[in-house]
C-alpha cells in the first residue's frame, strides 16, 4: 500500500511541475522557411508564454510566435514566427530595399539577403500593434501583405526565448 501511495504522489508532483513549466513556456516546431536564415524548418524552439506579463513590452527586434488571421488547411488560425520591426506608434518604411523606422534605416545583420524588392511607403502602426516579418524576405508573408497586417498584441502567444533542436544550434534569444 505504501509504494502504491508514493508512487501516485510522485505522479502527481511530476504533473505540477510540466503543468508550472507549460504555464510560462510552450514548446513548438517551426514549420516555416520566412525566418531562415535563423530558424528553419522543423527546428525546435520554446517561447515564453509570460515574457510580456512580467518583464516588460514588446521591443523592436523580438521574435515572437503569434495567431494570426490566416487558416490553416484544418480552418484554424496559423501560428506564425516573425520579428518585430516596429511597434504602436512607430512609422515604418521601405525604400530602395531598406527598412526605416521612425526614418532611420535599420540594421539587420539577421536578414537571408541584402535589400529588399519592392517598395512600401510610410505606414504608422497602430497603437496594441506590431509590424511584424520574417528574416527571410523573399518567401515571408508577414505585415507587409494585406492578408496579415498589422498584428494585434494580443495575438502574441510568445517571444522566442530558446531554440533546442537541432542540438548543434542551441541558443538562447
Amino acid at each position: 500500500m505504501r509504494e502504491a501511495y508514493e508512487w501516485i504522489r510522485d505522479i502527481i508532483i511530476a504533473l505540477v511541475i510540466a503543468g508550472t513549466v507549460l504555464l510560462f513556456f510552450k514548446p513548438i516546431v517551426v514549420k516555416q522557411e520566412s525566418m531562415q536564415p535563423t530558424f528553419y524548418s522543423d527546428d525546435y524552439i520554446v517561447v515564453s508564454r509570460q515574457a510580456y506579463n512580467l518583464f516588460g513590452d514588446v521591443e523592436r527586434g523580438d521574435v515572437i510566435v503569434f495567431k494570426s488571421k490566416l487558416l490553416n488547411e484544418k480552418g484554424e488560425q496559423k501560428h506564425l514566427i516573425k520579428r518585430v520591426i516596429a511597434v504602436g506608434g512607430d512609422t515604418i518604411e521601405i525604400k530602395d530595399g531598406y527598412v526605416y523606422v521612425n526614418g532611420e534605416a535599420i540594421d539587420e545583420p539577421y536578414v537571408a539577403e541584402e535589400g529588399i524588392s519592392g517598395e512600401m511607403g510610410s505606414v504608422t502602426v497602430e497603437e496594441g500593434k506590431l509590424f511584424v516579418m520574417g528574416d527571410n524576405r523573399r518567401v515571408s508573408q508577414d505585415s507587409r501583405s494585406p492578408e496579415l497586417g498589422q498584428v494585434e498584441e494580443s495575438s502574441i502567444v510568445g517571444k522566442v526565448v530558446l531554440r533546442i533542436l537541432p542540438l548543434d544550434s542551441i541558443q538562447t534569444f
